[in-house]
Parts: C-alpha cells; sequence; structure tokens
C-alpha cells in the first residue's frame, strides 16, 4: 500500500496521532503542553514517531529524516527541561512552548514530503524528496512556524503568571501546572 513497509504503516499511523494531537492542542489549548492528556498523547507518539523512524531505510542508510527524528528527540527533550522549569528560569515557558511548537513543525516537513512522493497514486505531485518546490514549501511552513511561535510568546507574556512553565519535580511526579 503506497510503497510503505509493515514498520513505515506503523510509524505513519502513530505520526497521524501526533499531528491529530498536535492540531487539536494548537486549537484548544493554543500550544502543547505536557499538562494536559492531549499534550502528553502528542509528546510520546512522537517519540514512537521518531524511534520507529530510525528503523526505516527506504532511501538508503542514515538519512535527512534519521537526522530530523535526532533533532526532534533533542528539542523534546529541551522542552522537558524548560517544564522542570529551573534550567531557564523566567524564560522556561517561552522555551518550552517553542520548542514543542518547533516539534510540531518538524512533523510537517517529513509528512508534506512524503505525501507529495506517494500521492496521488500513480502519478505523485514530486518525482523525488529533493523537489524544488518541497523546499519552498517547507519554507512557507517555516514562517508559519515562526508566525505561530511569536503568537504564543504574546500570549505567554500577556497571561498573568504566563512566565512560568508546569513544573514536573513535585514528589511523586506531580504537576504544578501554572499555565
Amino acid at each position: 500500500m503506497l510503497g510503505l513497509t509493515p514498520l513505515g504503516a506503523v510509524h505513519t499511523a502513530i505520526s497521524l496521532v501526533a499531528v491529530a494531537a498536535g492540531l487539536i492542542a494548537f486549537w484548544r489549548d493554543k500550544g502543547i503542553t505536557p499538562a494536559n492528556l492531549l499534550g502528553q498523547v502528542y509528546i510520546w507518539t512522537t517519540v514512537l514517531t521518531c524511534l520507529t523512524g530510525f528503523g526505516i531505510f527506504e532511501r538508503g542508510g542514515f538519512g535527512k529524516p534519521h537526522a530530523l527524528g535526532v533533532l526532534t528527540l533533542l528539542v523534546l527533550g529541551l522542552a522537558w527541561l524548560a517544564a522542570r522549569g529551573s534550567l531557564f528560569g523566567a524564560r522556561s515557558a517561552a522555551v518550552m512552548t517553542v520548542s514543542y511548537s518547533l516539534t510540531f513543525f518538524f512533523h510537517m516537513i517529513p509528512a508534506m514530503t512524503e505525501t507529495a512522493v506517494r500521492l496521488p497514486v500513480g502519478k505523485p505531485l514530486a518525482d523525488s524528496p529533493e523537489a524544488e518546490w518541497l523546499k519552498v514549501a517547507a519554507g512557507i511552513l517555516f514562517l508559519v512556524f515562526l508566525i505561530g511561535a511569536t503568537l504564543q510568546l504574546r500570549r505567554l507574556r500577556r497571561a498573568p503568571g504566563g512566565e512560568a512553565a508546569p513544573r514536573y519535580d513535585r514528589p511523586g511526579g506531580a504537576v504544578d501546572s501554572n499555565m
């Protein structure tokens, strides 16, 4: 089906859950936060998307998609550190918010690329993942990310206590959400 291996199909299904959770979080909560179930679903399905992606070598060995997976995991780690609240101080909420939004942007790159090289079946929109128009589209998506992140940061600055990030260092792992 669409040239997907069984692992590729599982990877795609998990990533679709992550993207759906992210879209709903942006719509409902104006951002992704680990302080609620929707944010947690996004985070864990994003981790699983990265991990399953490391087993896909359709276009040869370790490549750009694998590097993006590593980068995504690093940015998720940064967001997790920011959620703990101590490393970035007053900027913790901003670092966490922009980091989670950046991981969503990272989802969009392979989503757009893989869709373009596979659909419509028999006559895909792009001949290769390196098609010039895909690079332009990725640039446009990056501009959308920058606009969205700017709006999120403005919202944080306006919110009372908006600079405080949810903290996860309470005994028993309890969440102290100031957002």
